[in-house]
């Protein structure tokens, strides 16, 4: 049975421990095989079998507490703007409930602290002024509290919950009970006046992590002008259908994926190739939806619309890296949920030290307890990797750069050898003919014209070559008789009545063909990398064809960022010794192997990995798919090809080598960043849980410092923006 992968939008998660819980329930579900829930972008992601259910789902996320809405798979407009909406909308609440919360606290801060009155009506109107705030603003904390205890886990709203309670009612007791008893009425509002404020700073800064996705979102058409019953119609995009007939006007966006069936114009594709320089299109030529029409007009029919076009799986690939977890996580996670004890139990030793052994009132004893509650809130230790996440996997979006996931870029983070497929990913992949040398022994009038006739026959990569030589030169192709293709030699046939071979050194030695005379060129021109045909012609050595695919302009340039990184390239390729050798020269590869096989390549990685050593594939995602799979990491190249998509962990849309050592690059500054977020998380708590036990930090100010280490994690994260890849 297939399973299913399906996203859901959560609302009303305050810390890592709230996803953490959702996701232990969702995963208690019969038939639910993966879930992650991303406290960060507030969405889960589930990997279940088809028969669980929505409303299963939504039910399990609602009895732990929390509200779920699911993600349609159809990518439209309206649906990313409702959730950017949401986004927009949370943001505007918290800023709300904050300024409603600070306007109650005031007078209480204004009565208790600065005008000291300690009248009954005073005490009165605190008590009611931070009853509002405690049990109004503050009714989070108590139903998290509620459904965490329910599920038999703590988390912040119980720290909160607990810390808030304990100085409101001890308050209120000594207003209305106890005479001549301090009270904290400052103290239990100003405390969740900062939480709140921390909680409106991080929707704020979170919301900027995400930004890339709206980037793209901004990047689709939202009209298309379509010809239905001869007559032309703007219509929605939702509303475009496949096999729809499209007209695209200069200077308008392509709304969707297609072909062209009428016109000529020039495409500015640089959304997907990176390239500033607009591509020629003609009949026949495929557009992507989201470039833009420079020139000329066109009509094309509709092939992919939706989900299903290159901009919705860009934005999908980029949407669930976004929600996904780094293997790292796990240490954040496991920290979280014994956290939350484990500081109640040292909130409570504090109390009993205080009171018991120093000797202090029961009411200083218990404000400093409050203090240690707050202050360690472990909500900068749950945004430490997923903001990371996102403003990396964003950010490598931004520049084509599309990371699958969390895993992927925590693998991309630790490589040291990179393994490079030859045909199609160090080279253009299109062979072409570089020189014909024709015998002096046995002249031909038009040696090109036999071999292309005969190879026009051939499916061989090398053929096109010839074919497009020969095309080019408009030379006519002459009849063909008994064709056959010698496997791994080459191919003969007959042409006018003369018998042709074509093919290596082998083929020929097998009809005892003597090639001495033009061996000297023949090594010259393999010396240089390229490949040669010998054309046999009766019997007689007739010449050779050099054919060579050429390098990528970026080639060189990309393995010496590699090797600036630290790294070791390694070029696998299925040519000669001789060609392979050449080749790795020019680009400057020290390692290299030749006549290697599709299933070679996987025994190469593997001893690799057998040292000890993170491997990378680097492949066009197409006839690499086995050796991309057995790699530590697989990084596919190809121009945003639907195969690339769905092959390797890294995705090069724009097919530019150089963005091999960006990839990497930008996995391991983003793992950096994760390292240091967790690093000041954890020092942080470790630092203010000793300031606040020992008395030296007011209960208030622990929860405005709580606050602003969440929001100091996401800007760290932040600065990932300004990282030079």
């Amino acid at each position: 049975m297939k399973n299913k992968k399906e996203q859901f939008n959560i609302s009303g998660m305050h810390c890592a421990s709230c996803a953490l819980l959702i996701e232990q329930n969702l995963k208690k579900i019969p038939g639910v095989k993966n879930v992650v829930v991303n406290y960060a972008n507030q969405k889960a992601i589930l990997e279940h079998e088809d028969y669980v259910g929505h409303e299963m789902i939504m039910k399990v996320i609602k009895d732990t507490g929390y509200q779920a809405q699911p993600i349609s798979e159809e990518m439209t407009h309206g649906e990313h703007n409702h959730q950017r909406m949401m986004q927009e909308g949370e943001i505007i609440k918290e800023r709300n409930y904050f300024l409603f919360s600070l306007l109650m606290s005031l007078p209480v801060l204004a009565l208790s602290m600065f005008l000291k009155d300690k009248s009954f009506i005073s005490l009165v109107l605190q008590s009611v002024l931070a009853g509002i705030v405690q049990f109004y603003i503050g009714f989070r904390f108590y139903r998290g509290t509620w459904y965490g205890l329910k599920n038999k886990m703590a988390n912040m709203d119980t720290l909160v919950a607990v810390g808030t309670s304990a100085a409101y009612f001890y308050s209120l007791a000594s207003t209305y009970f106890l005479k001549d008893a301090q009270v904290f009425y400052e103290t239990s509002s100003l405390l969740i006046t900062f939480v709140i404020l921390g909680k409106w700073l991080e929707a704020k800064t979170k919301g900027k992590t995400g930004e890339a996705i709206k980037k793209l979102m901004g990047l689709q058409a939202k009209t298309a002008r379509v010809i239905r019953d001869g007559q032309e119609f703007d219509v929605l995009i939702e509303e475009v259908k496949v096999g729809d007939v499209i007209v695209v006007k200069p200077g308008e966006k392509i709304p969707v994926d297609g072909e062209i069936i009428e016109g000529y114009s020039s495409v500015d594709e640089s959304m997907i190739s990176g390239e500033s320089i607009p591509v020629e299109k003609k009949i026949g030529d495929k557009v992507i939806g989201a470039t833009i029409n420079k020139t000329g007009s066109f009509i094309f029919k509709t092939t992919k619309i939706g989900k299903d076009t290159m901009l919705a799986q860009i934005i999908k690939i980029v949407e669930e890296a976004q929600g996904s977890k780094a293997p790292i996580q796990k240490f954040a996670d496991k920290v979280s949920s014994i956290f939350v004890p484990t500081v109640i139990f040292i909130a409570l030793v504090t109390f009993v030290v205080w009171f018991f052994v120093v000797g202090s009132s029961f009411a200083a004893s218990l404000m400093v307890a409050v203090a240690v509650l707050v202050i360690a809130c472990p909500c900068a230790l749950g945004l430490a990797t997923p903001t990371a996440i996102m403003v990396g996997t964003g950010k490598g979006a931004e520049q084509g750069i599309l990371i699958k996931g969390g895993e992927s870029l925590e693998v991309a983070g630790k490589v040291k050898v990179v393994v490079f497929d030859k045909t199609g990913t160090l080279t253009e992949g299109k062979p072409e003919v570089v020189c014909i040398v024709e015998s002096k022994k046995h002249k031909v009038e038009n040696i090109l014209q036999l071999v292309a006739s005969v190879e026009n026959k051939s499916e061989h990569p090398l053929a096109e070559a010839i074919l497009k030589e020969a095309k080019e030169l408009n030379l006519k192709f002459l009849p063909v008789e008994n064709f056959s293709a010698e496997v791994g030699r080459g191919v003969k046939a007959k042409v006018v009545d003369k018998e042709i071979l074509i093919g290596n050194g082998a083929l020929l030695k097998e009809y005892n063909i003597d090639y001495e005379e033009l061996r000297t060129e023949m090594i010259s021109e393999e010396e240089q990398g390229r490949t040669i045909l010998m054309v046999a012609i009766d019997g007689q050595m007739a010449g050779f064809i050099s054919v060579a695919d050429k390098l990528k302009i970026s080639s060189s340039e990309a393995i010496n960022d590699l090797e600036k990184l630290g790294l070791v390239p390694v070029m696998a390729t299925g040519d000669n010794n001789k060609t392979a050798e050449a080749i790795a020269k020019e680009i400057g590869i020290k390692n290299w192997h030749g006549r290697v096989q599709p299933q070679d390549k996987l025994e190469i990685i593997k001893e690799y990995q057998s040292k000890g050593q993170k491997v990378v594939m680097v492949g066009d995602g197409i006839n690499d798919a086995p050796a991309l799979a057995q790699a530590d990491l697989g990084i596919a190249m190809g121009a945003g090809t639907d195969v690339a998509l769905e092959t390797g962990g890294i995705v090069l849309v724009k097919n530019d080598l150089r963005d091999v050592a960006k990839a990497i690059r930008l996995s391991q500054l983003t793992m950096n960043k994760i390292k240091q977020n967790m690093f000041w998380a954890l020092f942080y708590n470790s630092i203010g849980i000793p300031i606040a036990a020992l008395g030296l930090l007011k209960a208030e100010f622990a929860g405005l410092a709580m606050a602003l280490s969440s929001v100091s994690v996401v800007l760290n994260s932040l600065l990932l923006k300004r990282k030079k890849l």
